[in-house]
């Protein structure tokens, strides 16, 4: 009986340890990620990711360091967009499709919001980016 007591005392007292995702690397921003760039590591460490899935295929927004843990802000998708392409702006709404030309404003992957400049107008905009590299801009906001 006191030896049960005293291993769930022990196991009671010691903190329960999650995975941590680490770079296997040192890595440029504008990386795209592949399983051999990360690793797992047995600690806990707030905020960083836990799950390969989540950044295998994913491109590095700022230098990652071999040995660091990488978080959510660390990676996003691929950039199918980069700063000052002429993109095709497609704007919907209200019962009418307009297609022109626009200056992106920064670089975006797929899903994101970026800004883009209408040639046209001369008018900024922001609308999401299709993994075709065309940005659709709804009327009443760009979302």
């Amino acid at each position: 009986m006191r030896r049960a007591l005293l291993i769930l005392f022990l196991c009671g007292a010691m903190p329960a340890v999650a995975d941590t995702l680490l770079a296997a690397r040192t890595m440029r921003a504008r990386t795209v990620l592949t399983a051999q760039d990360v690793t797992l590591h047995e600690a806990d460490v707030p905020g960083a990711l836990r799950d390969p899935t989540q950044v295998i295929g994913q491109e590095a927004r700022v230098a990652l360091y071999a040995g660091r843990p990488i978080r959510p802000g660390d990676v996003g998708p691929p950039a199918v967009i980069e700063r000052n392409q002429i993109v095709a702006l497609h704007y919907r709404g209200a019962g009418i499709s307009i297609v022109t030309e626009g200056r992106s404003m920064s670089r975006a992957g797929a899903g994101e919001l970026v800004r883009v400049m209408n040639l046209s107008s001369r008018s900024t905009v922001s609308g999401r980016v299709l993994a075709d590299g065309r940005v659709i801009v709804h009327a009443g906001g760009g979302q």
